[in-house]
């Protein structure tokens, strides 16, 4: 149970991060460590002690019931794809925003309309 609040913590404290922050890079960074969060909370889930792998085989029998889900593990493996191009995504746009404005700092931003 202690883990599951420390993923919870750790979310709570990315999206305060992206709410309060002014800086492009630390939204980003934010954003970032709400993904992590979410992709720990989804191994916690799939968690079970004594568990095998999920590899039918001849010697091991086939009893599902032993085994880890695999579902959680493509999930995880699938969500850090799309969190490495989003904060791909997120890293360009910053880039020619500052590139434009000569600034982070989304209070300047949004002031320099043009």
């Amino acid at each position: 149970m202690t883990l599951y609040l420390m993923t919870f913590f750790l979310f709570m404290v990315g999206l305060y991060g992206a709410i309060t922050k002014r800086d492009l890079i630390k939204i980003i960074l934010a954003v970032g460590i709400m993904g992590y969060s979410v992709n720990l909370f989804l191994i916690l889930i799939a968690y079970r002690t004594g568990a095998i792998y999920p590899i039918l085989t001849k010697s091991m029998g086939a009893n599902p019931a032993l085994m880890v889900d695999p579902l959680p593990q493509a999930l995880v493996l699938t969500s850090i794809v799309i969190e490495l191009g989003i904060t791909a995504l997120l890293s360009a746009l910053a880039i020619r925003i500052f590139e434009k404005y000569e600034t982070f700092d989304i209070t300047k931003v949004r002031r320099l309309k043009g």
